[in-house]
């Protein structure tokens, strides 16, 4: 009986060095910074539309909020303080979208779940999470990171530290520190 502990014991330890050795697992593309062109996109939403970024420049802002997967905790959280507290990202010139590599169904039910009142976009080819370098791995889920992109095409910011419960503050707020424009008839 002492020898199963101890040999447990050894199996157990051996198992978490190893695990400590093992490197988390990058994100899968290239890695954009602030200043960089956004990687074009042409996606279908939850609103039975297709959009395409290139449409919004020299329009207006995009913000890009990737979220791992539908019908998730932290996603619902995400998508809720979205849709409750838009109102505070609307203020501002700038369209707003959530996106997965979830498929087109999925992310239709889980925006009427959460009467979601802007797109998530679907992206289950993953080749413009890839893009974006948000891939936990090639078979993955996107990491949760918000892309803000200027009426140039351009990387305002990036977001790597998301937190769901308070997005649409969050989202706001950056925003205003980047100074989007107002929209037409608001002030911030």
């Amino acid at each position: 009986m002492r020898l199963v502990f101890v040999m447990a014991m050894f199996c157990m330890a051996a198992a978490g060095l190893a695990a400590a050795q093992t490197p988390p697992a990058a994100p899968t593309g290239p890695d954009l910074k602030v200043g960089d062109q956004a990687p074009d996109f042409t996606l279908q939403a939850s609103d039975g539309k297709t959009y395409k970024l290139s449409d919004f420049r020299g329009k207006q802002a995009v913000v890009l909020a990737w979220f791992p997967k539908a019908y998730t905790s932290g996603c619902t959280i995400e998508c809720k303080s979205l849709a409750e507290h838009g109102d505070m990202i609307k203020k501002y010139d700038v369209t707003y979208f959530m996106a997965s590599v979830d498929p087109l169904t999925d992310n239709k039910g889980f925006a009427e779940q959460q009467h979601a009142d802007f797109p998530l976009l679907s992206d289950p080819t993953k080749e413009t999470a890839a893009a974006y370098g948000v891939l936990n791995n090639p078979n993955g889920v996107a990491r949760r990171w918000t892309f803000y992109i200027g009426k140039d095409g351009k990387i305002l910011a990036i977001d790597k530290a998301v937190k769901p419960a308070t997005s649409a503050e969050d989202m706001a707020s950056k925003l205003g520190e980047l100074k989007v424009d107002p929209a037409r008839g608001t002030r911030p």
